[in-house]
């Protein structure tokens, strides 16, 4: 799992059929000290039904099995999901 700040939509005129409804979006993960800086490399992460955009901060899962268990389909051919949009993060003294 890792915090993430979405930045971007993505679209496909065509989708596995497992992935029909799900909202495709560019996530990149955030320095857990400095929310508003960005490191890593871009990943596409589906939203798991959570009604996350541009802009939000969210929980990401990169891990397949849960991933699926997060949008109730077992066949989907997904690995990261968005989990959850964070209203605040507190570290060491720090929101």
């Amino acid at each position: 799992m890792f915090v993430a700040k979405v930045i971007g939509n993505v679209w496909a005129t065509r989708k596995h059929t497992g992935l029909k409804n799900a909202t495709m979006l560019l996530v990149k993960a955030v320095d857990p000290m400095d929310n508003n800086k960005l490191v890593g490399e871009a990943t596409l992460a589906l939203d798991g039904n959570q009604g996350a955009g541009p802009g939000d901060i969210v929980l990401i899962v990169d891990e397949g099995g849960s991933a699926r268990k997060i949008l109730k389909n077992s066949k989907a051919p997904v690995r990261t999901v968005i989990a959850g949009i964070v209203d605040t993060v507190h570290i060491t003294g720090k929101d």
